[in-house]
């Protein structure tokens, strides 16, 4: 990732959870996947991306998407809501 503020400054749902939550809602406008996350949760959020027309951006690791998205932590995928 290169603009880490980014993600820290924009409305984020961060999580496998929230983030699908966004997406089938339609408030997603891009979402962020770690390509190191769980396959079977990553291809669900992608597919899902790709029925509903958001943007997928894949970061290399968990940990990377976690310190974008400002926590301490890992993070599989993380959405960005529409303004």
């Amino acid at each position: 990732m290169t603009d880490d503020r980014g993600l820290q400054d924009a409305q984020v749902k961060i999580g496998t959870k929230q983030t699908v939550k966004a997406v089938e809602m339609g408030q997603a406008a891009e979402v962020y996947v770690a390509e190191d996350g769980d396959q079977r949760l990553t291809s669900r959020i992608v597919m899902l991306c790709n029925k509903q027309g958001v943007k997928i951006t894949y970061v290399d690791t968990m940990l990377n998407l976690g310190k974008a998205c400002g926590i301490e932590v890992g993070a599989a995928m993380a959405a960005v809501l529409k303004q």
